[in-house]
């Protein structure tokens, strides 16, 4: 069994429709944003030997990691960290939907429609986007290559 098969990183994980349920009922950006925040507190820290050079994800303004292993069945799991609060929870929404899915699932999932549904892009810095972008480009990579 890999690693990431038995490692759960916020326990029982919130999928797309969760999240797109609990943006829903946060009206406002305010309230969606403090929803983000209460996401990361999720996110609990990645093993120390995790946290390397080798898993560093490049595009984030912030320190992230990202691991991703493919289990025998052929779905991915990852496991995604940061030292910014606001990042953490961006990764709990990516890992809501892409997460412990095969990578013709990660491939078929429309990421622009769920962060446009959510507001995400309208409402994140340039860098934070950037952000977004890279932890979504990270998974594709890992589950494409």
């Amino acid at each position: 069994m890999n690693e990431l098969t038995t490692y759960t990183p916020i326990g029982r994980e919130p999928d797309e429709h969760a999240i797109r349920q609990q943006f829903t009922a946060a009206k406002g950006w305010e309230n969606q944003y403090r929803l983000i925040i209460q996401l990361g507190k999720l996110l609990p820290a990645l093993p120390t030997e995790w946290q390397q050079e080798e898993f560093r994800l490049k595009g984030c303004e912030s320190q992230a990691w990202l691991k991703g292993e493919q289990s025998e069945d052929g779905r991915w799991h990852f496991a995604c960290d940061s030292d910014a609060r606001i990042v953490r929870g961006l990764i709990v929404i990516v890992l809501a939907a892409l997460n412990h899915r095969s990578t013709e699932a990660i491939q078929a999932f429309d990421v622009d429609g769920y962060f446009a549904e959510l507001g995400l892009e309208k409402h994140l810095s340039p860098s934070r986007g950037n952000g977004l972008r890279a932890i979504v480009q990270g998974i594709v990579a890992l589950a494409t290559a």
